[in-house]
C-alpha cells in the first residue's frame, strides 16, 4: 500500500491549462485517499498546483528543497513539513526515504533528471516502488516512444520499461499502481553506494 508518493513536475506552467489542472486533481486525489504528498517544495507551477491540491484537501504535504532553490523556486510557506537540504543529490536520496511510490507529470529537465534516477534506482534493485507517468494530454508521448525504441534497440529490458505506468488520468494511472505486482530483480548495488 502507498502511504506516500513523490511527485516529480514543473516549477512553470506549461503552455496548456489542463497541466495544472491535472496538477491539482492529483493533489486532491492523494489527499482524499490519505497518501502523502511528497515534492520539491515550491509555491509556484504546477509544483504548486499539486501542493495546493493537496493541501486544501485537508491533505499531509512535505516539501523537499535543496538550500539554494529556497528563494529562486519561491517556496511554498503552507506545508505540514518543508526540509531543506545541501544540494540536490541529498534532495533525492530524502525524497526517496520519505515515499513509496513515484509520478512524473509534465514539465522540464530537472523533472526528467529526478524521475529517471529513480527509475534507474528501481532498475538496480534500490527499490521497487510503483512508478507513473502522467500523460496530461499526450506530453510524454515521444518520450514513451523513445523509450520503447530503448528496448528494441537492446539498451533497455522489456521488463525495466514495463515498470513505467503510464495514464493520462489521475484515477487511471493510480489505480494502475495500486496493483503494481513488482518483478524480483536483482538488487545490483545499496543505498551506500549511490
Amino acid at each position: 500500500m502507498m502511504k506516500s508518493i513523490v511527485v516529480f513536475c514543473g516549477s512553470s506552467e506549461g503552455s496548456h491549462p489542463e497541466y495544472m489542472q491535472q496538477g491539482y486533481v492529483l493533489g486532491k486525489t492523494l489527499a482524499n485517499e490519505g497518501i502523502t504528498l511528497v515534492y520539491g517544495g515550491a509555491k509556484i507551477g504546477v509544483m504548486g498546483a499539486v501542493a495546493n491540491g493537496a493541501l486544501e484537501t485537508n491533505g499531509k504535504v512535505i516539501g523537499v528543497i535543496p538550500h539554494f532553490l529556497k528563494v529562486r523556486e519561491v517556496f511554498h510557506t503552507n506545508l505540514s513539513q518543508l526540509i531543506i537540504t545541501q544540494d540536490m543529490h541529498e534532495r533525492k536520496l530524502k525524497m526517496h526515504e520519505l515515499s513509496n511510490g513515484i509520478i512524473m507529470l509534465p514539465g522540464g529537465y530537472g523533472t526528467l533528471e529526478e524521475f529517471f534516477e529513480m527509475l534507474t534506482w528501481g532498475q538496480l534493485g534500490l527499490h521497487q516502488y510503483p512508478i507513473g507517468v502522467l500523460n496530461t494530454n499526450g506530453f510524454y508521448d515521444e518520450l514513451i516512444a523513445m523509450l520503447a525504441k530503448m528496448v528494441h534497440q537492446g539498451f533497455v529490458k522489456k521488463e525495466n520499461y514495463d515498470m513505467i505506468l503510464v495514464d493520462d488520468t489521475v484515477d487511471g494511472l493510480l489505480l494502475k499502481m495500486k496493483k503494481y505486482q513488482p518483478v524480483p530483480l536483482l538488487k545490483w548495488i545499496t543505498k551506500d553506494q549511490l
